[in-house]
Formats: C-alpha cells, sequence, structure tokens
C-alpha cells in the first residue's frame, strides 16, 4: 500500500510551482494575517491539503527534520518522505518544521523548539492545517508588515491565542506559522502581536 502511496505524484510543474508558493509563503510572512492563494496542480494523500501539501515539497528537503502530528496517516510520511526525503522525529524540540492538521488536539503549543538567543532562527516552524479563514475567534494583529490593524478570524482553538502571546513576547525567540486552508496560505510570524476581542 505504502508503494502505491508514495508513486502519488508531487508537482506537476516542479519548478514554476515551487516558485510561486514560495512567493506565496514569502509574501503572507511579510504581511502577517493576510491570505494568499497557492496554485499548484498536484494530488496529496488523505489528510493533506494541497496548499499544505505543496508548502512542504516546496520547504522540506534532505537537512529538513519533521514533526508530524500523529492523528496523520502513514500515508502522508511515506509521501512527505519519498518526494522530499526529509527526516522524521518523534520529538517537538528537535523538529525544523511540525505539520498539524488539529491544533485542538495538542496539549501545548510550548513543547516545540523556540530557538534561543544566540540562534533565535533555529525555531520548529509550524505548519497548521485549518478548516476556514473565517467563523473563527477574532483576533486583531499589530505589528511589522501590518500598516496600522488586521482583523482575522481563522478557526483555532482559544488556547492557541494564548499560547500566541506567550510566543510574541518571547521575541526575538519564538516560533512562526503558516496556517493552510485547502488552498490558500496565511502567514503568522513570531513579531505579529494579537489580541482577542471579546
Amino acid at each position: 500500500m505504502l508503494n502505491i502511496v508514495t508513486h502519488l505524484p508531487g508537482f506537476r510543474d516542479p519548478i514554476h510551482d515551487a516558485q510561486r508558493t514560495f512567493r506565496a509563503l514569502l509574501d503572507v510572512n511579510a504581511r502577517p494575517g493576510t491570505t494568499d492563494q497557492i496554485t499548484a496542480d498536484m494530488s496529496v494523500p488523505l489528510g493533506l491539503t494541497p496548499a499544505c501539501g505543496a508548502a512542504c515539497l516546496t520547504l522540506l528537503d534532505l537537512d529538513v527534520v519533521v514533526w508530524l502530528q500523529p492523528s496523520f496517516a502513514e500515508q502522508v510520511r511515506a509521501w512527505l518522505l519519498f518526494h522530499t526525503g526529509c527526516r522524521f522525529t518523534q520529538y517537538p524540540e528537535e523538529a525544523d518544521f511540525a505539520l498539524i492538521q488539529d491544533v485542538a488536539a495538542l496539549p501545548e503549543l510550548s513543547i516545540f523548539n523556540w530557538g534561543t538567543a544566540e540562534k533565535p532562527e533555529a525555531s520548529t516552524t509550524l505548519l497548521v492545517q485549518v478548516e476556514s479563514f473565517e467563523m473563527g475567534q477574532t483576533v486583531m494583529l499589530t505589528g511589522p508588515g501590518i500598516s496600522d490593524k488586521c482583523v482575522i478570524t481563522p478557526i483555532l482553538p482559544r488556547h492557541f491565542w494564548d499560547f500566541w502571546v506567550q510566543n510574541h513576547q518571547a521575541y526575538p525567540q519564538g516560533v512562526d506559522v503558516f496556517l493552510f486552508t485547502e488552498n490558500a496560505v496565511m502567514g503568522l510570524p513570531r513579531t505579529a502581536k494579537a489580541e482577542k476581542y471579546q
């Protein structure tokens, strides 16, 4: 079964799809709270959205260590290994990237690597799949890359935003987050300050 799954194609146009996906990731990271479409033409295993799958094929390689939330099917691990050659870890604090499909099931987001004062860039980047960028808790973002303020409503558990306050206060340490729906991405770099509306 795994041999069949690993032969699912990745990018149909590897160079241009990777370039367009990387540009989208850069843009939303530079402008926190904004969204961009990821248009890569590809097939992904069940449980992985096309947008998140495209980001994985763009960001992961032989030198990258990945933590997969245990709820992901084994086919996702096999697909990532086949297309990127990345390594996997059972320990969140060792991961360069973490793939999460159910953030509500994580007891603490602080289990990931926040980097150090000397190497803040060594922290984990979280790739989080969400159902929608609308209908969730209303949150106001401020900070670099935001001209005044940006109001967002992605579907995330309330404890995510409690964690985000701690994450922002730890700057320059802390994690960066990309949120993915089926075909779009939103950036939440650690520089973004979030305030919840009651």
